[in-house]
């Protein structure tokens, strides 16, 4: 395996730079956040609307349908009525919240020739590259967020058919398409040739946290061996094509702020001290073992866990 280094910083600096600094050949691509706040609030005026329709649909035959539609948008587990009654009188949020990521970062990335920008997690904890296409079903609606930005191979001059399936199922849901192969382009100056990813379909088991979310798609920066489609790894490429000048990529996460994801390298303006190293367990996940995990009274002893960037 020719990369097997992951490093996530905590950002200590305000500023960060879009473009290769002189002489030190890191690329870097500028990660934004979405915060606390902002998908907390979306999430509970979503649920709310959600559960005035069930309460609604109760007494009402006729806004039944509408009302199922809402119900099945929500996340998890479904809750009791009365829980969904408390939850639209403001009694309580644990029940709708209590499972619902706290932030999302997320960057830009270009596919197609010419390119065709997308917004994408970058996802340590899977590895395939996928994005809506052009007619895309349950893939978000221009009256949220502006809708999603979707891929016309059409448009595209250096566009490949492929035409195998693609399925993926994440904790959060599934989606489904297609494979295709075109060049996509990392920070502006990485341009990966034909890379195989996936054009998605239907993007409905996601629900109403990928339709509410600012990312199109999720660029999986896993290993081969959780790959679908015997699709190469974007950076995996991308090490192979000599673009990088290592093949190390690190994060740096900004606190209510922007950060930063750095490939052929570790910037290290972006921390003080010195990285430590943990050796890698099983090269799909970023696996490691952890030496004891405790909540309370609870300890778990030596363990297994990942370094997951999507969550």
């Amino acid at each position: 395996m020719k990369y097997s280094v992951l490093a996530v910083l905590s950002a200590l600096t305000t500023t960060f730079a879009t473009v290769q600094e002189e002489n030190d050949g890191l690329i870097r691509m500028k990660l934004m956040k979405r915060t606390d706040h902002e998908m907390v609030a979306q999430h509970l005026e979503r649920e709310n609307k959600a559960l005035l329709l069930a309460l609604e649909a109760k007494n009402n035959p006729d806004v039944a349908l509408v009302s199922k539609a809402a119900s099945a948008s929500l996340r998890g587990a479904q809750p009791s009525f009365e829980e969904q009654l408390a939850v639209a009188q403001g009694k309580s949020e644990s029940v709708t919240i209590k499972d619902y990521s706290n932030a999302q970062y997320y960057g830009v990335l270009d596919v197609g020739s010419p390119p065709q920008s997308f917004t994408v997690i970058f996802d340590t904890g899977s590895s395939n590259l996928w994005i809506p296409e052009i007619n895309c079903q349950n893939c978000g609606y221009w009256f949220l967020n502006g809708g999603k930005h979707k891929y016309d191979h059409s448009k595209s001059s250096t566009y490949k058919v492929d035409g195998s399936d693609f399925h993926i199922q994440y904790g959060s849901g599934d989606v489904k398409g297609s494979f295709s192969v075109d060049d996509v382009t990392l920070a502006q100056d990485i341009v990966i040739k034909g890379q195989k990813f996936a054009e998605v379909s239907d993007a409905g088991g996601l629900g109403m946290g990928y339709t509410m979310g600012k990312f199109d798609g999720i660029m999986g920066l896993g290993f081969e061996g959780l790959s679908l489609g015997k699709a190469e790894t974007v950076f995996k490429n991308a090490i192979d094509q000599k673009l990088v000048k290592e093949g190390v990529f690190a994060f740096a996460l900004g606190d209510n702020e922007e950060g930063e994801l750095t490939f052929g390298g570790v910037d290290k303006t972006k921390y003080k001290g010195e990285i430590t190293w943990v050796k890698l367990e099983e090269p799909k996940y970023w696996q490691i073992t952890l030496d004891n995990v405790s909540v309370g009274s609870y300890s778990s002893g030596k363990t297994n866990g990942i370094v997951d960037s999507g969550t």
